[in-house]
């Protein structure tokens, strides 16, 4: 497995891609992974470098900039919620984070997907909603806020992998979503495993009083699942 940072900008801003290559020339398929609300980090790079061992390129974006990140919950919360709040700022980094991994060397142009955590669950909701050329999208954990209505003619297949009592996504919020699929007429689906909170992929996810903690069979479950997803989608 090669790893490499791959640099780029969105206007005046600097990002940098975690770069997770098979063995093998390719061309490989490659998976976007969007990360959770403190930025790329360690667990984003890990699951980029699970996908690269399936034979995907994985490719760990960053959407807040160059050696931005946050180190508690106020700091994560504050960068997160000042993209979310700037709908056309978080499309065009997405917009700027897709053509830049998707234009490597080696890598299958037909057969590219997204995946995200949390923060980035949404943000790989989007990238589909936005009618970017992705075969399929997968939201672990994911927040489900709809937010403005988009009229993209939607190409990729969603898959919304949630934790039955995630208290981050309010039952009115999955109800919201629905609707707005049906309105788009997205082909998607939702697993929701039960007595799974938010953060259920992370180990380091400790505190369910505060709705966070790790759930390794629901862990276990989702990445199974978005294995299917993609290998169906990715076929021939």
């Amino acid at each position: 497995m090669r790893h490499q940072l791959l640099p780029y900008r969105e206007g005046e801003d600097a990002f940098d891609a975690f770069i997770a290559r098979p063995e093998g020339d390719g061309p490989h398929p490659l998976m976007l992974v969007c990360h959770a609300w403190a930025g790329r980090g360690e667990f984003a790079e890990a699951r980029a470098r699970q996908l690269a061992e399936l034979g995907y390129v994985g490719a760990a974006v960053d959407l807040y900039g160059v050696g931005k990140r946050g180190t508690d919950a106020a700091s994560s919360n504050a960068l997160m919620s000042s993209l979310i709040a700037d709908p056309p700022k978080l499309r065009r980094r997405l917009q700027a984070a897709h053509d830049a991994v998707r234009a490597l060397d080696g890598v299958d142009g037909d057969r590219v997907g997204a995946i995200g955590y949390c923060f980035g669950g949404l943000c790989a909701i989007l990238m589909a909603r936005m009618g970017l050329p992705l075969r399929g999208v997968a939201s672990f954990h994911g927040l489900l806020k709809v937010g403005e209505p988009l009229e993209a003619e939607v190409k990729a297949r969603i898959l919304v992998l949630h934790g039955q009592d995630d208290p981050m996504v309010a039952p009115a919020d999955v109800g919201a979503f629905a609707e707005e699929m049906k309105r788009i007429d997205a082909d998607w689906q939702l697993h929701a495993y039960r007595g799974a909170v938010h953060a259920f992929t992370n180990p380091e996810a400790h505190d369910r009083e505060a709705g966070s903690a790790y759930d390794a069979e629901a862990d276990r479950r989702s990445w199974a699942a978005m294995r299917h997803f993609f290998e169906e989608l990715f076929a021939g």
